[in-house]
């Protein structure tokens, strides 16, 4: 692609006049200068066809440097194009030869005066152009002959265009030195295209449209060089009759080629230099690139302005970092390597910045000093903190390659490990492998390399990936280890064991360890002991012995005293589960919501799977189920399958109760039929699972199969020493199931039995199921406590079903408005809750099939007017009467739950009711009250629910 010279008209239009004078008899010289690849050749070409077009005589070479040491090549060529008679021509050839013959300059002069005779003559009759491209390459004898010529064709029909760079070189200066005395002569400057030359440029070959939108970036890349632009034209345009959707920049063969052509044009020097800069980038300065090259600095700031003002460079750096990367491409590797190597050398003696000096390490990609491995670390901690993740793993790799420390290095191989992890844990096999011994029971090389605190690590990271044989035979073998005897190491091994027994409890602890460490040990910044103190906070949680307030304190620590970080990411999500086990919901929360915003920042979508998992089972055992299924698939959707490992349990069992409870069985169903690793069914994670399993299947009317997942994790529970229902409630779980079997006396028996061993969170929960299955007065007396004790409770959906039930016993007793009214706001809270099985059968008069929905009469009339309220208490009474708790009306209005009660204190007073499921509905806003809607399709009832609805379940 020629490049076009219309962009040119000021200097075309300067040489034009120039042409006219000599066409007087005026002989003239222009003298054009600019960069390399400025257009010079281009417009001395444009100029030669006008001027030949219009009649004049064109005598056109180029300066080769190759035929710089033969005198008076570029004279010769000079006559080749002369149109010269045979005789004239002939005696221009013995000219030349004679004078080349000649041993000095003085005997040439005679030769060259009658050479100059020859073209003045034939200017006699036709102006001549004699345009000299590149005049700085040409022979010395050659420049000698140009300075005669040009002295004597003032008087002379002639023309002398010669082109040279912008800064020539020594042999030239005596040429610049007689042309500025010389009154016919005229010096034109090149400098590179504008923005809006650019654009005129690119008009020549782009619609309109495309070259005004792209004018602004192809300057910024190329400074205006119209070498660069024609690369970046003919890769556009090679993109677009291709067929492809061109981005706004493409740079491929022909913006490569034209790099490398400028580079080779500048000189043996500016190659070098911008292979310099091009590896030292924001610090290559003059002084730097000349240390590195080992260059004399004039050369080097020669070149780097040359560089300049040939576009590829700006204020000393690449204008763009492509070109910049293909110098280093062109160069070989093996000199790239030592240029990284030497330029990481010179800037850590400066002192400068550890990730400035690792990059280049990390480029070199060679193993270094032992000095490179401090510096490594370092510049992985900042670029951790920034998000490069690559540069992290490719920076701890080299540090450990680089390290001649055994144990250093395999601590640098967990944080690689760490680092792995945080964005794909089924990539941590191959470093956890290389920590393992490679056969048993020899664990002689781990055992000398692994610190304590690698170790826990390690065994966490295999615990995750379902591994957990593969970890217990690792702590057997070192436990007889003799460079494991110390006290430190057996405390290390006791808090993996534990870490394991937390995770699956078949896996018992050393008698040791059921004890928590000191308080000052759990100041530690060590990973070992925050994974030890966790360990103990969700063992403590999940205790028979009452031990909820020490898990409470101890898993608070946790949170409190470690960071956000690669070896404590497990340590704060377990102890956020200890907080649910213990009933901590309040204090769960705050303390999920703080770590996932932190970890936003953090390019860890491991870490935010995590906690958006505990944060779904909050929201699960809050009664919130669309809450609980978003942040449940958010979690799921931050990492693959295979990466999830043991942990998929978790989110998995969460996200199929809230399918469940929403009425979604098809979406619940795909998912239980995840790939689980082998050992899921001996942990806790498991134990989730098949819970949520036996919701499923007691929603589909699978008894019998639900009541064998319920019971088999009794079974576990009760061998494992946890039998809690702050993890499973199985006696719960079987008891609705016996219920919806028919079999009243064995739900109640497992009712009464865990109200025997419930907790206080737990007493409304337990009480509701016992009502159910006792009834009568009995029956209806559990469901009064059940609902007075859920109402100060965070699980809407177990205030709905207590509600629910309530109101199917005040009906059984024929008490139609009170059973009506419950019913009212239990449907209220299952469609807060989102469980639409269950909003869809407590449609109002569900609990009164012969009684007009709406028909007035049917509701409790207050003995005191609610106008009687204030606007304050009017708020509170209203959200109050649709089954809201304490906490959440305090939220909702922005004031204190001590607020919050006072205004009911006051409002039961002056509506003469005692409690808050006796506020009238009436009070409720008109658009809140519920239109019917069919129930389920399918299932028979359970009492009053069918079992679709009993599917939503217990969450507590």
């Amino acid at each position: 692609m020629a490049t076009q010279i219309s962009v040119r008209t000021d200097q075309l239009a300067l040489l034009g006049k120039l042409l006219d004078s000599a066409r007087q008899g005026r002989g003239r010289v222009a003298l054009l200068s600019g960069p390399v690849a400025s257009g010079k050749t281009a417009l001395l070409t444009g100029f030669g066809d006008d001027a030949l077009a219009d009649g004049a005589v064109l005598l056109d070479c180029t300066g080769d440097p190759a035929e710089s040491a033969l005198p008076f090549a570029l004279a010769r060529k000079i006559f080749e194009n002369a149109p010269l008679t045979a005789s004239a021509r002939a005696e221009a050839t013995r000219l030349l030869d004679e004078a080349r013959g000649e041993p000095d300059a003085h005997g040439q002069m005679l030769a060259m005066r009658k050479l100059v005779a020859l073209l003045l003559d034939t200017a006699k009759e036709q102006p001549v152009v004699i345009a000299v491209d590149d005049v700085h390459a040409s022979d010395p004898a050659s420049l000698r002959f140009l300075l005669y010529l040009v002295r004597r064709i003032r008087h002379a029909r002639v023309l002398v265009v010669l082109s040279e760079p912008a800064r020539p070189g020594p042999e030239q200066r005596n040429l610049h030195a007689e042309l500025a005395h010389l009154p016919h002569c005229t010096r034109l400057r090149l400098k590179l295209l504008s923005p809006a030359g650019t654009a005129e440029l690119l008009e020549e070959y782009l619609p309109p449209a495309a070259a005004t939108g792209l004018a602004f970036e192809f300057h910024n890349i190329t400074g205006g060089s119209p070498l660069l632009l024609r690369g970046l034209i003919e890769d556009h345009l090679t993109a677009t009759e291709a067929g492809e959707s061109a981005p706004s920049v493409v740079r491929g063969e022909h913006y490569a080629q034209a790099v490398i052509d400028c580079l080779r044009r500048l000189g043996p020097e500016a190659p070098a230099v911008a292979r310099g800069m091009a590896v030292l980038g924001g610090s290559g300065t003059p002084k730097f690139v000349a240390q590195l090259l080992d260059l004399p600095d004039k050369t080097v700031e020669k070149a780097a302005a040359d560089l300049s003002r040939s576009g590829l460079l700006r204020q000393g750096v690449f204008r763009d970092a492509r070109a910049a990367t293909l110098v280093l491409e062109a160069t070989p590797a093996g000199t790239v390597t030592r240029l990284r190597t030497r330029a990481a050398e010179m800037l850590y003696a400066y002192g400068c910045a550890a990730p400035e000096v690792a990059r280049h390490l990390v480029a070199a990609g060679v193993p270094g000093a032992a000095w490179t491995v401090p510096v490594l670390q370092e510049a992985a901690e900042y670029a951790l903190a920034n998000g490069d993740m690559e540069f992290v793993q490719r920076a701890l790799a080299l540090a450990q390659e680089s390290s001649d420390d055994d144990q250093l290095r395999a601590s640098l191989r967990v944080k690689l490990a760490g680092v792995t992890w945080r964005a794909d844990p089924a990539a941590v096999d191959v470093q956890v492998a290389q920590l393992l011994p490679s056969s048993e029971p020899e664990p002689d090389a781990t055992a000398e390399q692994l610190s304590t605190s690698d170790l826990v690590v390690t065994v966490a990271y295999l615990a995750w990936s379902g591994r957990l044989d593969r970890a217990t035979g690792l702590l057997d073998a070192l436990e007889e280890h003799p460079g494991w005897s110390g006290g430190e190491e057996r405390t290390a091994l006791a808090t993996a064991r534990h870490w394991l027994a937390m995770l699956s409890p078949p896996l018992h602890l050393p008698d040791g360890i059921r004890t928590p460490a000191g308080a000052g040990d759990a100041i530690a910044g060590d990973a070992d002991t925050a994974h030890r103190h966790t360990a103990w906070a969700v063992t403590a949680a999940l205790s028979d012995q009452g031990r909820r307030s020490d898990a409470v304190s101890e898993a608070t620590r946790v949170l409190q005293r470690y960071q956000l970080n690669d070896g404590f990411i497990q340590p704060l999500v377990f102890a956020l589960w200890a907080l649910v086990y213990a009933e901590r919901l309040d204090l769960a929360l705050p303390w999920c919501e703080r770590l996932l915003t932190e970890s936003a920042d953090r390019h860890a979508p491991v870490w935010q799977a995590l906690l958006l998992s505990v944060r779904a089972e909050i929201a699960l055992r809050q009664g919130d189920l669309p809450a609980a299924r978003r942040h449940a698939e958010r979690a799921l959707s931050r990492m693959s399958q295979k990466s999830w490992g043991l942990g998929s349990c978790l989110p998995l069992a969460t996200l199929v109760q809230a399918h469940t409870g929403m009425g979604s069985y098809e979406e619940a169903r795909i998912l239980l039929g995840w790939a689980l690793p082998k050992s899921f069914g001996q942990t806790l994670p498991g134990l989730h699972y098949r819970r949520a399993r036996g919701r499923w299947n007691l929603a589909m009317g699978r008894y019998h199969v639900a009541l064998e997942d319920f019971l088999g994790c009794g079974e576990l529970m009760a061998e494992w020493g946890c039998d809690v229902p702050e993890l499973v409630p199985w006696r719960l779980d079987a008891a609705e199931t016996w219920l919806a079997l028919g079999q009243a006396d064995k739900a109640r028996e497992l009712a009464e039995e865990q109200l025997a061993r419930s907790p206080e969170q737990l007493r409304g929960v337990t009480l509701r199921v016992l009502g159910s299955a006792t009834g009568g007065q009995l029956g209806l007396r559990y469901l009064q406590e059940a609902a007075e004790l859920l109402e100060d409770g965070d699980d809407r959906m177990q205030l709905a079903l207590a509600l629910a039930e309530l109101g199917r016993a005040y009906r059984s007793l024929d008490d139609v408005n009170r059973a009506r009214m419950l019913v009212r706001k239990a449907w209220h809270l299952a469609k807060a809750s989102g469980a639409e099985p269950l909003y869809r059968q407590l449609i109002p008069g569900y609990a009164d099939a012969d009684a007009e929905p709406n028909a007035p009469g049917h509701e409790p009339t207050p003995q005191q007017d609610a106008a009687s309220l204030t606007e304050a208490e009017n708020r509170v009474a209203l959200l109050a009467a649709h089954g809201h708790t304490n906490r959440e009306i305090a939220s909702k209005l922005y004031v204190t739950v001590s607020t919050v009660e006072q205004h009911l204190t006051r409002i039961y007073r002056k509506l003469n009711v005692k409690r808050r499921r006796d506020l009238p509905t009436k009070l409720s806003a008109s658009d809140l009250q519920p239109k019917a809607t069919p129930g389920p399709a399918t299932g028979g009832p359970v009492a009053v629910l069918s079992t679709h609805a009993v599917g939503t379940g217990l969450y507590n």
